[in-house]
């Protein structure tokens, strides 16, 4: 039998799920909303948007194999990844040096919210004062932290601590956020740092080997790092390094809003460290399963603002749970990527796994030349459990639950006590 043969597609089978606690899930949240069929309903939304997306590839869809498929979408992917460099100025799509600063200066021109709710600057600097790095003060030549904060970049520094200093270090340093108030938080836009490779030469390379790519972030000051690689080739760089910015711009807006309906918690320092370092998933309950914030962003995020329930407000506005995926904002931006819409849930299942449409794990793919036995399956995934939640989330039933839990679990600042 062909390893690569094309099989029924089911939701559990796209995300490999584990039974039978998937499909009791899925039948709990059916009595739960009252509505029948709404996981019969997406995996019929995604395979007609497969089809589709094979047709304009050329691709037949009753006789395509996983590889053909896969190759046919690493071939889009490269095609629209030298448009893309093109059309930002780039004139060799695969050297880093080049194509870096113009990925930078293109998300800088792109027309999406970037205001969050982060650490204010000074508090940052006041938690360096008192536990220097000395890694990092040894590996850029100074002696006093003073004069550290004075002359250097305090994202580039933060960004540089998981990768400069002992976890010993780390965890002592991060019991500080514990301390942490409302009041020591601020709005500002986030921003995007590419860490110089002659001053941090390889800091992350273990970090770049096991993510395959160089773009990570920090919560809690509302930064985005580019961090320094090591090849000066990296086809599809411009692609995959575009799109991974913008998906960081969403998660760095995400928890922004998380934190600031957190601000009225008695205890919201902890809930803010426990949130940097697990991210635990204990928001409210939907048929038995935790919802994470991720999903009731995503939700109300898409509705229009009139739609925004009251029990965000006042710390919450409607612009806080503004979310849209990362190709929206890219082919806005470049209309030839408009095949990517709403893809990144969509998959097909073959005997040996799905092939998904996801651009991000796509450009993952095809910019570290991955086979087709290691595909990229992790942001589909995400995205799916994402939507499943969310389709059934859209049931007013189960608005209605989410939105008792939240009110519920809000502490409203009158009814807080205080100690004199």
């Amino acid at each position: 039998m062909d390893a690569h043969k094309k099989t029924t597609t089911t939701l559990r089978d796209l995300l490999d799920a584990e039974e039978p606690l998937f499909t009791q899930a899925l039948a709990q949240l059916e009595v739960a909303s009252g509505h029948k069929a709404t996981d019969v309903r997406l995996t019929a939304e995604i395979i007609e948007k497969m089809h589709g997306l094979m047709k304009s590839l050329g691709l037949d869809a009753q006789d395509t194999h996983g590889p053909e498929l896969y190759q046919g979408l690493l071939n889009k992917v490269a095609e629209h990844d030298e448009h893309l460099a093109r059309a930002i100025g780039g004139t060799e799509p695969d050297n880093v040096a080049q194509m870096l600063p113009l990925i930078a200066k293109a998300v800088e021109k792109m027309t999406m919210p970037r205001e969050c709710w982060v650490l204010k600057k000074h508090i940052a600097k006041d938690f360096l004062r008192k536990m220097p790095p000395k890694g990092i003060m040894q590996r850029l030549g100074y002696t006093d932290v003073a004069a550290m904060l004075k002359k250097e970049n305090l994202g580039e520094i933060y960004g540089a601590l998981r990768f400069a200093e002992t976890p010993d270090w780390l965890r002592e340093f991060n019991k500080k956020y514990a301390t942490l108030t409302p009041s020591d938080f601020e709005t500002r836009p986030i921003e995007v740092i590419q860490m110089p490779k002659d001053r941090w030469g390889d800091i992350a390379a273990h970090f770049i080997e096991k993510k395959r790519h160089n773009i990570t972030h920090l919560k809690e000051l509302g930064v985005i790092l580019m961090l320094p690689m090591s090849q000066t080739r990296d086809k599809g760089v411009t692609l995959k390094v575009l799109a991974l910015l913008l998906h960081y711009h969403n998660e760095i807006r995400l928890y922004s809003a998380f934190f600031k309906l957190q601000q009225v918690k008695p205890h919201f320092g902890e809930v803010f460290v426990e949130t940097l370092n697990a991210d635990p998933d204990l928001g409210p309950i939907m048929a038995g399963q935790h919802i994470h914030w991720r999903v009731i962003q995503r939700y109300f995020g898409k509705l229009k603002d009139e739609s925004h329930p009251e029990i965000f407000q006042p710390h919450v506005q409607p612009e806080d749970l503004h979310w849209r995926r990362a190709e929206e904002t890219l082919y806005e931006f470049d209309p030839e990527l408009a095949m990517w819409r709403d893809m990144d849930f969509v998959a097909l299942m073959f005997e040996d796994g799905p092939v998904t449409a996801n651009l991000m794990d796509l450009s993952v793919s095809y910019s570290n030349g991955t086979p087709y036995e290691g595909r990229e399956l992790y942001h589909f995934r995400e995205s799916l459990w994402n939507e499943i939640f969310i389709r059934y989330m859209g049931h007013k039933t189960l608005e209605e639950q989410i939105l008792e839990q939240l009110d519920n679990d809000m502490i409203k600042p009158e009814d807080l006590e205080f100690e004199d």
